[in-house]
């Protein structure tokens, strides 16, 4: 085994371990992971997930940023408490939001300094095609919009932990090409995973798992079928996907991407609200 094959091997023997055990999530993920639990009971009443959401007040303020844009409160009435902006925005924003903030602290994280420009590109990119997503999802009618965004936001989840875990070693973090090598190998297999160690449903896992697959879909009707599309037109072409596409399945995607070019338009508007409701700046 050369040197480059023999540590990719141990940091993925490492993830291994993990995910078949307790998984090493940042500590900024804790309170997210807390938030999808709870949200994971039936039973659940807006009085705990409010509680439960109130312990993280960066949590709660981007909660109540999203329930105060337009899409969410067109009166303009201001919002100031959890429970009214839980009750309007809904549980499957709840969950979106808790994750992207905790997705978005981790990427701010110093340990993550050498990889700043990946990991940038990486979050600009789920934030398109969470963006994206959300819109195709409303047009289709068929498929929950905010379910949809989630799908987006976590399809490149493997890219953030793989980058997360590389500080450990110190054999990536001056060699961007291993480094890269590492996420273009293995970021799909290891956000498939991830998405089940964080309890999403199947249906997610599966879609992370085909989106930088070339499909050949006449009608979207399924979360697999948006989160490819929503890729596709966010621009897939990205530094850690190295898949070369033959001239028939170029003009495939060339296809594919012409039929909803518009929604990229269309979703500017979202993804200027999803970082409003974040706070980010591009």
């Amino acid at each position: 085994m050369n040197t480059l094959g023999s540590v990719h091997f141990r940091i993925l023997e490492d993830i291994a371990r993990d995910l078949s055990g307790d998984i090493s999530f940042p500590t900024c993920m804790d309170a997210a992971l807390l938030v999808r639990n709870t949200l994971k009971d039936p039973f659940a009443s807006l009085e705990r997930v409010v509680k439960v959401i109130g312990v993280d007040p960066l949590i709660s303020s981007k909660l109540l940023r999203l329930a105060n844009s337009v899409s969410y409160n067109p009166s303009g009435k201001s919002i100031n408490d959890l429970t009214t902006a839980i009750s309007r925005i809904g549980f499957d924003s709840v969950r979106t939001i808790s994750l992207a903030v905790a997705m978005e602290q981790m990427l701010k994280s110093r340990n993550l300094a050498n990889y700043e420009s990946i990991s940038h590109n990486a979050w600009e990119h789920s934030l398109h095609v969470a963006a994206i997503a959300r819109v195709l999802a409303r047009r289709i009618g068929r498929i929950n919009p905010d379910e949809a965004m989630l799908a987006g936001l976590v399809h490149d989840i493997g890219i953030f932990y793989l980058l997360y875990r590389a500080t450990e070693y110190a054999e990536y973090k001056n060699d961007r090409a291993a480094l890269l090598d590492l996420l273009v190998g293995w970021h799909e297999g290891i956000g498939e995973s991830l998405i089940y160690a964080l309890g999403l449903p199947e249906r997610i896992a599966e879609a992370v798992r085909d989106h930088d697959s070339l499909q050949n879909v006449e009608t979207p009707c399924t979360i697999r079928d948006v989160l490819y599309f929503a890729n596709l037109l966010a621009g897939c072409d990205n530094e850690w996907t190295a898949r070369k596409y033959t001239p028939e399945e170029q003009e495939l995607m060339d296809a594919d991407r012409a039929r909803y070019q518009d929604l990229v338009e269309e979703a500017e508007e979202d993804i200027a609200e999803l970082r409003s409701a974040l706070n980010v700046s591009s």
